[in-house]
C-alpha cells in the first residue's frame, strides 16, 4: 500500500477545514501547515477566522503570523518555506497536513510548479513602452517572440502580456514553459476537499461575519492600521478588513459593512469552489449537518475512510 506522505485539506472558506485538520493530525500524528494567504499576517486574527491557540490542541501549526501587514505575500516564497517544512516534518516521522483555501498556494506546494523570476527594471520599462506605444505594439512583439503564450493571453490583458515579455527577456524561455503541471512532487500526496450544502454554507458565513464584529473586528483593524495596514497592498484589501476600514473612515455604516463582507465572502466561496473543482485529484467529503455525534467526529470518520480508499486504489495501481 502506498504510504501517505502529504495530506492537504482544501475547500472554500467556512467549511470547517481547520477543525477537521486538527482532529486528523491527532489521529495520524501530523503537523499542520497553513495554506490561507491572509493567515500569514500577524494580527489578522478575527477577520481571517484564524484558529485560536487553545483550539490547536497541542498540534504544531506552521506559517501562521509570519508577515507584517505592510508586506506583500509571495507565492514563490511561500512555496519554498512550505516545502522546507514538509521535509522537516517528514524527517521527524510525522505527517505534513496542508490546510487552507488559497488554491494557488496549495498547488505551488504540492505540484511541479516553477515560478519565473522578476526584474522590476525590465517590467517598468515594458510598462512605459505600453503607455507610450500602446498595448498592441507589445502584443505584436509577443506574437513574434513567444507565439504560444500570445495565443493563451487575451489581447486586452496588459498585465499578462507584459509579464510574458518580461519572462522571455529575463530567462530566454517562453512564458508557457512555466505553466503548472498537475503532477505531485511527493508521491503519496492526498487532497481531501471539504464541502457543505450551499444554503448551510451561506448560513455559516453570515454567522461568522456577525461573530467577527461581536468579537472586536473593528478594534483589531484599528490596531492593524496603527501598524501600517493602509500601506499593505494585500492585507488592506482582504474581505472584512477593507469594509472595516471603510467603517472607521465613515464611508460605510457597520450594517453596510457586514452585508458587503457577507456578499464578498460568498463570492470568494464560488471562486474557491470553481478552483478546486477543476482538480480531479481532490477527494470530496460532504460535511452536512448531523444530529448525532459531533460534527468533527463525523468528518473524521469520512476523512479516514476517504484516505483508506485512495490508498487502496494507489496500492492496486502499484501492484
Amino acid at each position: 500500500m502506498t504510504r501517505l506522505r502529504v495530506l492537504a485539506i482544501v475547500g472554500a472558506t467556512a467549511t470547517g477545514k481547520s477543525d477537521i485538520a486538527v482532529h486528523l493530525a491527532e489521529r495520524l500524528g501530523g503537523e499542520i501547515i497553513n495554506a490561507d494567504a491572509l493567515q500569514l499576517y500577524r494580527g489578522m486574527d478575527i477577520g481571517t477566522a484564524k484558529i485560536l491557540p487553545a483550539e490547536r490542541r497541542g498540534i504544531p501549526h506552521h506559517l501562521l503570523d509570519v508577515l507584517d501587514v505592510t508586506e506583500e505575500a509571495s507565492v514563490s516564497a511561500y512555496q519554498q518555506q512550505a516545502r522546507q517544512l514538509i521535509d522537516g516534518i517528514r524527517e521527524r516521522g510525522r505527517l505534513p497536513i496542508l490546510v487552507g483555501g488559497s488554491g494557488l498556494y496549495i498547488r505551488a506546494v504540492l505540484d511541479d510548479i516553477e515560478f519565473p523570476p522578476t526584474d522590476p527594471a525590465v517590467r517598468a520599462r515594458l510598462e512605459q513602452e505600453a503607455a507610450d506605444q500602446g498595448l498592441s505594439a507589445l502584443r505584436e512583439r509577443l506574437i513574434r517572440t513567444d507565439p504560444a503564450s500570445a495565443e493563451r493571453i487575451g489581447a486586452a490583458d496588459a498585465r499578462r502580456v507584459i509579464r510574458a515579455l518580461e519572462v522571455k527577456e529575463i530567462t530566454g524561455r517562453p512564458f508557457t514553459a512555466f505553466m503548472p503541471q498537475r503532477r505531485y512532487i511527493h508521491p503519496g500526496t492526498v487532497q481531501l476537499g471539504i464541502q457543505r450544502p450551499r444554503p448551510e454554507l451561506h448560513e455559516r458565513i453570515e454567522r461568522r461575519v456577525h461573530s467577527m464584529v461581536e468579537r472586536g473586528l473593528l478594534d483589531e483593524v484599528r490596531t492593524l492600521r496603527a501598524a501600517g495596514l493602509d500601506r499593505g497592498l494585500t492585507a488592506r484589501r482582504a474581505i472584512g478588513y477593507e469594509q472595516a476600514l471603510a467603517v472607521l473612515d465613515g464611508t460605510m455604516t457597520c450594517e453596510q459593512a457586514i452585508e458587503a463582507t457577507i456578499v464578498g465572502t460568498r463570492r470568494l466561496v464560488r471562486k474557491q469552489d470553481t478552483w478546486f473543482r477543476r482538480d480531479p485529484r481532490v477527494h470530496w467529503i460532504c460535511a452536512e449537518q448531523t444530529t448525532s455525534g459531533s460534527m468533527a467526529d463525523v468528518l473524521l470518520d469520512h476523512a479516514l475512510t476517504a484516505l483508506n480508499d485512495v490508498e487502496v486504489v494507489a496500492s492496486g495501481e502499484d501492484s
